[in-house]
């Protein structure tokens, strides 16, 4: 990552990235991280760190792609 962020805005970061995954048993299954600590992560228990927000970041970008082939498949069978 470049550039610098506080504390505040990891955290918010990803707790926005566990809202986009569905929940927190999605981010769970998306990141391979157990539950309690992802809630841990968004209280501020634990340190959000670079790593953990590049791994986010990772999993976004293949949730998008999931996403855009459901989409493509849907307006193909819909003839669109």
């Amino acid at each position: 990552m470049t550039g610098s962020i506080t504390t505040q805005e990891s955290q918010d970061h990803f707790a926005h990235c566990v809202q986009v995954f569905g929940g927190i048993p999605a981010t769970s299954r998306r990141l391979g991280i157990d539950e309690r600590a992802i809630r841990r992560f968004i209280n501020g228990e634990l340190p959000v760190s670079a790593r953990l927000l590049e791994d986010a970041a990772n999993a976004l970008r293949l949730l998008i792609a999931e996403a855009t082939a459901a989409e493509n498949h849907i307006a193909a069978a819909l003839g669109g």
